[in-house]
């Protein structure tokens, strides 16, 4: 059984799901999706939440009508392509099929060619209940490739048929080679027989962890993760092995995802033991009754369920979402011998329990024991038909090049998953319906994040990392690390997508993996490593290559007794100054070189001279301005008071180079609704002035001395104003906003200032006021999901575009906090900051109560972090590559200069480099990033980043040393701009095809040969699936019905500018287990992975993603945890409305609160509180960020996503 088959029919004969790409499925409409930091709920959400109808329960169990029996070992005929789902939501059947319109059988001989399946006619839904989830591996495959998609389990006449008889033939008899490799049904390796209990699966409640009281089954939600909830814990295979065992056993509990009474549930009973003869395969005009094929297309599906079109392949296929097919039907890899049926997967070291191989080691390929023919598998061997257990799989045995699943010998032809039935179209007698519980693939027994993670920290994060060593791949985001720089820049700095770059574009072109860096130019760098060193070569400046102007670095080659250097970038030979001339040593080097960071380190900044001024004069000191809403609505939502009382002590703490000395940036201050008010807080005044504005069309700055001022000089003045302002506007009625002119305004005073500087927006609504820059609300859900959508996240008008380019050319950075209790157009009002270098924060529906906190903590670190301004960066590189594009917030007048008004510590800048010439092996590739700033004391500063990769002309180094979270970090960023130019699908798809042909190419030249059914992916991008189903599950390409196009554009904008470590935690939450804290230790427990079946009802779990924190709190918590926490034992006394822990007396409570705090710190923004009661109506948001499961959006679950990849991996190979 190859999965890789199995996957890819499973993928394309899902009836039940939607199609993960398409739109919400109807089940799901009413799950309010998160909105970031948004609240209508207590806790900051739009309260309006649909009945909770729990995550999609209840497969119904019923055969569905419609099914064609699985293949004999023949190929699909040719007659008419067949639709793959043809059944209907969620009805089941109990009978035979109906024979009208019987499904024809495909003729022995003929090829099966991936694309074959289900490309033509009409595609039957895919909504509807899954069948039971096989209860082995091979089951599973056999279920799905007979497309046993149906909620029943297949009978023993095939999956999804009612079983004939109780006497009637098993399904899988010994597979017959076939064929050429066109992927013919007949397959070299043994078929398994799925188990009884998944022959007949009842209907039967399952959910994704505790099951919600009172669940209703969404009519197309998939299968849950887990059936039974908590109670089913799954074991997780080996990460590091790539290779996934195909058969789990049936007796595994953890492995089926509902209680099974007995290893037989078919319909009834147990099945007779059945006859073990393979069976002929039927003649292509034999009426289709065989069960588990599809219905030929012309068979509209003959089940009253709702249809859903299915896609056809070419189409993002829709994860199904019923079971996941067991991708722990991998096959292992080749050459490692086959695991038996019962083996589960290889466990993943750290998690799951060894395998051990249950089961009688496997029949020989043809030959199957009769045992396993029809038997009801007893309960330790679950499915005898497995292959051989592989010889001490403990822990993750290193199979080679990982390929997943069990290993089989070269595949003439394509597997059909049940070679040989028996009994194929004997009229099927009616079940007797039994109820039991559905199985599904183990998702233990597919790459796991928190494995991969887990590997890095033990292997990698008790060394520093040096960066002498070209080409090294650095720990991954989530280990902590220290770093030694030896002369590559810091990790912290840059991250590479591969740290091995091809040759030529053709191998680049060939293997689709992006090659790009993450720049950071600014990070902030943990206490225990010390920031660069600041070089100053006096008036004659730094020295650089005359002709392609890089600056000295480690790179530079010293020749003629160090009387000239050669660049290492473009090769010319340049003279050495005088003044820094230095003799060789013996080995070519300078013999100061260990003295100078420019010739022995990664990073170091050097002074610049005036020739690196604008208008060639130095620059002055920036300045901060405030420019607060006083509209109706912003006085009213406390927001003007909050700010006011704040600023009074913030303004003690502006940034500065020299923490003992006093900041000399200085403050001015704004208020606007239609009209602005500038105050002049002179330090002579005994009262603040004001002097309105109110010609908004022709802005202009109404006083030049007194606008701009020194805090500690004018202190008692501005703080009278700030006392001033709330009790000025506390009765205003005026509703009305502008907000083009308040950013003039700011701009003005800049450039009267002559300097460069930062607005900090307070803003609440859409500005209608007749003013430059109006908006209109054009807010229209309608357009959601059609081509037009592009134009939603596009600026309304121009005008912001314009002031934008004005802003980045005075230096004047824009930070925008806005607070809208309803639509804004956030892609507009977020043009000037994206642009310029700034920030945007959004507190939906803001509340004192419970947003204060959160918002205070934003902004004072706003105000306090460090800053360059008026920036400009270029990134440089070596003959045979350069840099082609750029992502993040800034500006570009042309195609080199990355133009930033104002860089931060948290900004990045994504750079994506395309092949111009060969690159050579040997001197392998060059980059160095130079961002020349002014700091926040006045000095012009030059920032030089080098970083040196190898260079490969084998796609096997290349693969060896990628990594994944820089990848995802590009691709989300990538697809996120792609948005503005083009149809969501598209990029979605766009996405799909790109991972797909990443791995499709790692497949056809770094595998070793195996079975065209095994899935094998990268050791170091295994992860690359589950990750990229994060992104396209996201809301921004993904939203559910109630996420605001406001949020969209916010997170659009937001993601551009991530760095590697908060774009990883974005898309895959981290999960803490707080039961299993030890007060004791300073570690925090290890996380598990975002799934509802990993949460345990009597568990306290911590989530983050670097915006909300959750506290999630199982029904049946301990009551010594619950008083611990929250000062109580009862669990219904604990307020779901709180936004901060009690401060209670006990180590656990200090230890959380401890734990929470250094959690928020890591994070750029302040992350707010939310304690989420089990079967709360809050779990629907919190449920929203366990990315594992399939989503309320009709997101694909992990299961379902790689199996999708492995059908289009499949089909690039064909």
């Amino acid at each position: 059984m190859r999965v890789r088959d199995e996957l890819r029919m499973n993928v394309n004969q899902q009836p039940h799901m939607a199609s993960p790409y398409g739109q919400p499925q109807p089940g799901y409409q009413g799950y309010p999706q998160p909105g970031y930091g948004d609240a209508h709920v207590p806790s900051g959400y739009p309260a309006q939440y649909a009945p909770y109808n729990g995550p999609g329960s209840t497969y119904p169990q019923g055969p569905q009508q419609g099914m064609r029996g699985p293949p004999t070992s023949g190929a699909p005929p040719v007659s008419g392509a067949q639709n793959y789902s043809q059944f209907g939501q969620g009805e089941t059947q109990n009978g035979p099929p109906p024979m009208g319109a019987p499904p024809q059988r495909p003729p022995v001989s003929q090829t099966y060619t991936p694309a074959a399946v289900n490309l033509s006619g009409p595609q039957p839904p895919y909504g509807q209940q899954f069948g039971a989830p096989p209860v082995s591996i091979q089951q599973m495959t056999n279920q799905m490739s007979s497309m046993q998609v149906g909620s029943t389990a297949p009978s023993p006449a095939g999956p999804g048929y009612a079983p004939t008889s109780v006497s009637q033939a098993p399904i899988s008899a010994a597979y017959t080679p076939a064929g050429p490799p066109t992927f013919s049904l007949t397959s070299t390796a043994p078929t398994q027989p799925p188990p009884a209990e998944a022959m007949a699966q009842a209907p039967h409640h399952s959910y994704y962890g505790a099951p919600p009281p009172s669940q209703q089954s969404f009519p197309n939600s998939a299968p849950p993760f887990s059936s039974t909830g908590p109670s089913q814990p799954q074991a997780p295979p080996p990460v590091s092995q790539q290779s996934f065992p195909q058969v789990p056993p049936v007796s595994q509990p953890n492995f089926s995802t509902a209680p099974h009474p007995g290893p037989t549930q078919s319909y009834g009973g147990p099945l007779p033991p059945q006859p073990s003869f393979p069976r002929p395969p039927l003649p292509t005009s034999q009426p289709s009754t065989f069960p588990g094929g599809p219905p030929p297309t012309s068979t509209p599906s003959q089940l009253p369920g709702v249809m859903q079109p299915q896609p056809p392949v070419s189409q993002p296929s829709p994860y199904h979402s019923g079971p996941p097919p067991n991708v722990t039907g991998f096959p292992p890899q080749v050459g490692a011998p086959p695991r038996p049926s019962g083996m589960h997967g290889p466990p993943m070291s750290s998690q799951g329990p060894p395998m051990s191989s249950q089961g009688p080691p496997m029949a020989q390929a043809n030959h199957v024991p009769p045992s396993q023919l029809g038997m009801p598998p007893s309960p330790t061997n679950a499915s005898l038909s497995g292959p051989p257990p592989q010889p001490g799989m403990q822990g993750y045995p290193p199979q080679q090049n990982g390929a997943f699943g069990q290993v089989r010998g070269p595949q003439p032809g394509y597997s059909g998953p049940y070679s040989g039935q028996p009994n194929y179209g004997a009229p099927s007698a009616a079940p007797a319906p039994a109820p039991s519980a559905p199985k599904r693939l183990d998702p233990d027994s597919i790459p796991s994040p928190i494995q991969v993670i887990e590997d890095d920290k033990a292997n990698k994060g008790s060394e520093p990392f040096t960066t002498g060593v070209r080409g090294q791949a650095p720990p991954l985001v989530t280990t902590k690390f220290q770093v030694r720089d030896q002369g590559n820049a810091s990790p912290r700095y840059i991250r590479c997508t591969a740290y091995n770059v091809p040759c030529n574009s053709d191998l680049a072109k060939q293997s689709q993996v992006p090659l790009a860096a993450v720049i950071k130019p600014l990070a902030t760098l943990p206490p225990d490593e010390s920031p660069p060193y600041l070089v100053d070569h006096g008036e004659s400046g730094p020295i650089r290559c005359n002709r392609c102007k890089a600056y000295m670095c480690p790179f530079m080659q010293f020749i003629e007794g160090g009387r000239r250097f050669q660049c290492g970038f473009c090769s010319c030979v340049t003279e050495v100054p005088p003044h820094y001339f230095q003799h060789l040593d013996h080995t070519g080097k300078r013999v100061d070189c260990y003295d100078r960071p420019e010739l022995s380190m990664g990073s170091y900044e050097f002074m610049a001279t005036v020739d690196y001024c604008k208008n060639n004069k130095f620059p002055q000191p920036p300045a901060y301005i405030f420019l607060i809403d006083v509209s109706y609505n912003a006085v009213k939502n406390g927001m003007v008071g909050i700010v006011c009382h704040e600023l009074k002590t913030l303004l003690d703490y502006l940034p500065r180079q020299n923490p003992d000395v006093e900041s000399n940036i200085r403050v001015g201050f704004v208020t606007y609704n239609k009209v602005l008010h500038f105050y002049n807080v002179k330090a002579s005044l005994a009262q603040p002035q004001m002097m309105v504005v109110s010609d908004v069309a022709d802005m202009f700055l109404p006083l030049l001395d007194g606008f701009l001022v020194n805090v500690s000089e004018s202190r008692v003045v501005i703080e009278s104003l700030l006392d001033q302002i709330p009790e000025m506007f506390a009765d205003t009625r005026e509703t009305e906003t502008v907000f083009g002119p308040v950013i003039q305004a700011g701009l003005e005073a800049l450039k009267a200032a002559d300097c460069a500087g930062k607005l900090f927006v307070f803003h609440s609504s859409l500005p209608i006021a007749e003013a430059p820059g109006k908006l209109k609300n054009r807010e229209d859900k309608k357009l959601v999901g059609t081509d037009k959508e592009k134009s939603l996240f596009q600026p309304q008008v121009s005008f912001y575009n314009t002031l934008a380019k004005e802003c980045v050319t005075q230096g004047c950075c824009v930070d925008l906090f806005i607070f809208p209790n309803q639509y804004v157009d956030v892609a507009t009002l977020g043009v000037v900051p994206t642009s310029t270098g700034g920030s945007i924060y959004k507190y939906t529906y803001f509340q004192t109560s419970t947003d204060q906190e959160r918002f205070l903590n934003d902004l004072r670190r706003d105000v306090q972090k460090q800053m360059g301004f008026d920036a400009v960066m270029r990134v440089r590189t070596s003959t045979g590559i350069r840099a082609t594009d750029f992502f993040g917030s800034f500006y570009m007048s042309n195609t080199t200069d990355v133009e930033l008004a104002g860089l931060d510590c948290d900004k990045t800048v994504t750079v994506e480099f395309r092949h111009d010439d060969k690159l050579s092996e040997e001197t392998g590739a060059l980059m160095q990033c130079a961002i020349l700033y002014t700091s926040c004391n006045g000095q012009r500063r030059l920032r030089i980043h080098n970083m040196a990769v190898n260079c490969c002309s084998q796609l096997a180094d290349l693969y060896r040393n990628c990594e994944t979270d820089t990848i995802i970090n590009f691709f989300a960023k990538y697809a996120y701009r792609s948005l503005l130019s083009s149809p969501t699908k598209n990029v979605r798809d766009g996405l799909v095809n790109q991972c797909a042909q990443i791995l499709a190419c790692y497949r056809k030249n770094c595998a070793s040969p195996s079975s065209a059914g095994q899935l094998i992916l990268p050791e170091c991008m295994k992860l690359l699936p589950v990750y990229l189903n994060c992104v396209l599950k996201s809301d921004v390409l993904q939203p559910g019905a109630d996420v605001s196009l406001d949020d969209r554009a916010y997170l659009r904008q937001l993601v551009s500018a991530m760095d590697v470590a908060e774009s990883h935690v974005f898309f895959y939450p981290r999960l803490l287990p707080l039961q299993q804290l030890d007060v004791e230790s300073m570690s925090l427990p290890v996380a598990v992975r975002d799934s509802e079946e990993r949460l345990s009802r009597g568990g306290v779990y911590l989530l983050e993603n670097g915006m909300n924190i959750f506290l999630w709190v199982g029904v049946n918590a301990q009551q010594e945890l619950l008083q611990n926490i929250f000062g109580t034992t009862a669990f219904s006394q604990i307020d779901p409305s709180m936004t901060s822990l009690p401060a209670l007396d006990n180590p656990f409570s200090k230890r959380l609160r401890e734990i929470i705090e250094s959690v928020r710190a890591q994070r750029s923004r302040y992350m707010k509180l939310m304690v989420v009661k089990q079967e709360d109506k809050l779990e629907l948001i919190f449920k929203h960020f366990l990315v594992e499961d399939k989503s309320n959006n009709g997101g694909a679950s992990y299961v379902d996503f790689l199996c999708h990849m492995h059908k289009e991996i499949r089909q690039l190979l064909s």
